[in-house]
């Protein structure tokens, strides 16, 4: 019996590291730091010291709630085993050299409410597993090498406030659905290679701040709805194959009525403002 005992705390102890934290959520912090090249980070971790004074790292009750190693020359990709931080709310690996494929055990994430992966090199689709983190209201992948249609799953991620895929490989149409999105604030799949008509559905989106869709073969009329939208204040529709000739609108005003709105974006010459998204 005491041999039992002995061997059960054992167990036990061993479930745990330091800070408390579980040893599962070490060693998939571990797993990252081996992927990506731990060793030459612009910030390494001491593998020895305790996990909360690992750079980038916040642990909160024993359990590892943010991971924050964005401009941390991150080169490598991010393993399986990152979908073992169960209690992660905010994710933010942008601005590395991460390459690879988005693995798909993110969907384990289910209290992640900030996803960055911006500014790699990641390739692939985007995972339709994605679309069950439900708690998601930032979501970030623009500026990698990503291919695909955008996944019909994002449409239920109901919290969703930004939706940035510019800059990368996709194909296909924006989703009819996108309507669902009733909290989006800003959209942008600038500089990819989607198609077909821009969906009148968007102006179902009455939190709606930035639209940025320039740089893509999207073809027909440009959905006139969109200017009844209040707190829209930057259009960007460049460099498409739209039968109007409509660049941008940057800045706009709550006060501007949208009957004004439409004269300008009717005859409008100016030339698109390429802005750079931010993080």
């Amino acid at each position: 019996m005491k041999t039992l005992k002995l061997t059960l705390a054992c167990l036990f102890v061993s479930l745990y590291t330091f800070a408390g934290v579980l040893q599962t959520e070490k060693d998939a912090l571990i797993a990252l730091y081996k992927a990506a090249n731990g060793s030459e980070w612009s910030t390494s971790w001491d593998l020895e010291a305790s996990i909360d004074t690992w750079y980038g790292v916040k642990v909160q009750d024993d359990k590892v709630v943010e991971l924050n190693l964005h401009f941390n020359n991150l080169q490598g990709t991010i393993p399986q085993e990152i979908g073992n931080l169960t209690a992660l709310r905010k994710l933010n690996l942008g601005f590395n050299k991460l390459s690879g494929t988005i693995p798909s055990t993110i969907k384990n994430l289910k209290e992640l409410t900030s996803l960055g992966l911006f500014m790699n090199s990641l390739e692939g689709n985007i995972p339709n597993e994605l679309g069950e983190l439900q708690k998601l209201e930032s979501l970030q992948l623009y500026s990698n090498k990503l291919t695909g249609n955008i996944p019909e799953s994002l449409m239920g991620l109901t919290k969703l406030k930004e939706l940035m895929l510019g800059s990368n490989f996709l194909t296909g149409t924006i989703p009819n659905q996108i309507y669902a999105l009733s909290n989006l604030e800003k959209l942008s799949l600038i500089d990819n290679k989607m198609e077909g008509q821009i969906p009148v559905e968007l102006a179902q989106l009455t939190n709606l701040q930035e639209l940025i869709l320039s740089s893509n073969e999207f073809t027909g009329d440009f959905p006139m709805e969109l200017v009844n939208l209040r707190n829209l204040n930057t259009i960007m529709v460049s460099d498409n194959n739209l039968n109007q000739d409509i660049t941008s609108i940057s800045n706009r005003s709550r006060s501007t009525p949208p009957d004004m709105l439409f004269l300008e974006l009717q005859n409008q010459k100016a030339t698109a403002k390429m802005d750079i998204e931010k993080e």
